[in-house]
């Protein structure tokens, strides 16, 4: 019988990712910022603030979108096609739900 001798060499290996990770106080300034916004966002429900809270809802939800996926999806530090392809999805998901729901606000009023 022979024996075969397996060696781990992940140890050995370095991992270049080829860029720089925000440090943990970095990822927890993201956190409060996130947090602060859901704040304001639960405020609406308690402010009136008339026809202009869909838009500002809005905002806020494409603005703690952006940060999520920037930060913690990297897409700050690839490449800008990724930045691309991620814009134009969000601009095109913006529209469909502006459409859908003009609609049903147009339907509700007949």
């Amino acid at each position: 019988m022979s024996t075969t001798e397996i060696t781990d060499r992940q140890d050995d290996v370095v991992h270049d990712d080829g860029h720089d990770h925000p440090s943990d106080s970095r990822y927890f300034q993201i956190a409060l910022i996130l947090a602060v916004l859901t704040a304001l966002e639960v405020a609406t429900y308690y402010v009136d603030i008339g026809p202009a809270l869909i838009p500002v809802l809005m905002v806020m939800m494409v603005v703690k979108f952006f940060i999520v996926a920037a930060w913690f999806m990297h897409l700050r530090f690839d490449s800008s096609l990724f930045t691309k392809f991620f814009v134009g999805g969000l601009v095109l998901a913006v529209a469909v739900y502006v459409i859908a729901l003009s609609a049903f606000e147009f339907w509700s009023k007949g």
